[in-house]
């Protein structure tokens, strides 16, 4: 892992503290043993890091909290002046390791810009802080006839700004599109302290749109510090269906047509498990439009051999869609990282997402079948989210094989599943497509950046250079 560039002489952390407190307020700036092991880690459990396990080693130096954009340009000037790595800390809620300090560091929590400041129900959009969590701009949103385009199942825990760096999928995604369709106008401090602003129209042609350098970016060229997004009428109606199929192709033809027709269900959602192979569906807008959508859905359906079945398999999909969000908020947001790490251990898998041009996913799925089943690994569930090239497995080792603890697990069990997590997701590189539509790199998948990216991360390299020559922001993240 390459070094930073900065000075190698020691780091008085404790006059670093100091001087930041005088940015921020010394109830703001955090030097104990407990937070910096709090905020030192998301979601990501060393055991599901495979080759990247290590880096769980390294702990943030201190962590500081700002209370607006002005603090956090004084506080990122401040540490690229020194050469101190800065990581941009939202709920900590990733599931890839996008904030572990790889380089130590001061990390910077936004929680405390979590307003709402502008709700535009003309141009139905919404100007918002980059530390608020999306159930309070949900709520937030309510008292206007509105709500967020983007739902994911972290939706009670994910920040806005997180959700933007990591671009992230949603359960409405095939309406809206993900987070980062959303984005209208970011604000942004640079790695020098320098604060930029893009515009809130939804088009321009004087230049290239600066939004989209920061959108899926994990914070390594800046730190998003407010977003104008859009924003959606709550429907006057909705339809929810459930189709079944008797093989997964013929459900994979539904959702290919719907979405040539130009028919967006707000869930669109085909699993197969091994309760079958269901189409989950849910319809949302104006009360003409859901009716048609809802009728021709049907005949295509139909048409490829489906069988419309009780609506409730999808009901209560759609009521617990942020349980596991409101379960993690509860046993393991805040809490010391083993105790994290513990919530997984006896659990050996892993959830996958590629995506694929639409003609080769079901050529996909075959060859990653073949390529898992040699390793004695299990796909317990295959699925389609929100568009027919979102193509994601559920897999399992052979057996029921536990995890005792960090340093306890079945190194052989965890060997394996790491090689074939690799073999599967270099398979949908090498058919064209790319290892993972939804939760970003972070560490995880950082090892297999560069073979996607190609000459590609040279120009991402030549943009990191030019925007932070000292290597401060988020260090060690999307191979930069």
């Amino acid at each position: 892992m390459p070094e930073l560039p900065h000075s190698s002489h020691p780091i008085d952390w404790r006059n670093v503290g100091d001087q930041l407190a005088q940015i921020v307020g010394a109830t703001h700036v955090l030097a104990d043993p407990d937070s910096i092991d709090r905020y030192s880690a998301d979601a990501l459990t060393p055991y599901r890091a495979y080759y990247a396990d290590a880096v769980f080693d390294r702990l943030a130096d201190i962590i500081v909290r700002p209370a607006d954009t002005r603090q956090v340009s004084q506080v990122v000037e401040f540490a690229q002046q020194r050469g101190i790595p800065v990581i941009p800390y939202g709920g900590g809620t990733g599931v890839m390791g996008g904030i572990l300090p790889v380089h130590g560091g001061v990390i910077l929590d936004v929680g405390r810009l979590n307003r709402l400041l502008k709700v535009d129900p003309s141009s139905l959009t919404a100007e918002v802080e980059a530390g608020m969590v999306l159930q309070d701009l949900y709520d937030g949103l309510k008292p206007y006839g509105l709500m967020p385009g983007h739902d994911p199942y972290s939706v009670p825990i994910a920040t806005v700004a997180g959700t933007i760096s990591t671009n992230g999928v949603g359960y409405r995604a095939s309406a809206f599109g993900p987070m980062g369709d959303q984005v209208v106008a970011l604000q942004v401090v640079l790695p020098d302290g320098r604060v930029i602003e893009t515009r809130p129209v939804p088009k321009q042609s004087t230049g290239p749109n600066l939004n989209h350098l920061f959108i899926g970016s994990e914070g390594v060229f800046g730190v998003i510090t407010r977003a104008t997004v859009k924003v959606f009428r709550q429907p006057e109606a909705n339809a929810f269906a459930t189709w079944e199929f008797a093989d997964f192709a013929d459900g994979f033809a539904a959702v290919s047509e719907l979405m040539a027709l130009g028919i967006r269900p707000t869930l669109l959602d085909l699993t197969e498990d091994s309760e079958g192979i269901l189409l989950h569906l849910l319809f949302e807008g104006y009360r003409e439009g859901v009716d048609a959508a809802l009728e021709r859905t049907k005949s295509v359906c139909a048409a490829v051999g489906g069988w419309e079945i009780d609506p409730e398999p999808t009901l209560d999909y759609w009521r617990h869609r942020h349980d596991s969000a409101l379960n993690y908020r509860k046993t393991a947001l805040g809490r010391p990282r083993a105790e994290r790490w513990r919530r997984q251990w006896g659990r050996t898998f892993d959830y996958l997402h590629m995506s694929l041009p639409t003609d080769r996913v079901l050529e996909y799925r075959r060859r990653a079948d073949e390529l898992l089943a040699a390793r004695k690994i299990h796909v317990v569930e295959y699925c389609l989210w929100s568009r027919p090239e979102f193509f994601s497995m559920l897999v399992v080792p052979d057996g029921d094989r536990r995890v005792d603890g960090r340093d306890g697990y079945d190194t052989d069990v965890r060997a394996n599943l790491a090689a074939g997590v690799d073999e599967v997701l270099t398979l949908a590189q090498d058919m064209g497509g790319v290892m993972e539509y939804c939760h970003g790199v972070g560490i995880k998948l950082r090892h297999l950046l560069e073979r996607e990216l190609g000459a590609n991360r040279d120009a991402m390299r030549d943009i990191k250079r030019v925007l932070d020559p000292a290597g401060i922001m988020n260090p060690g993240k999307l191979a930069l």
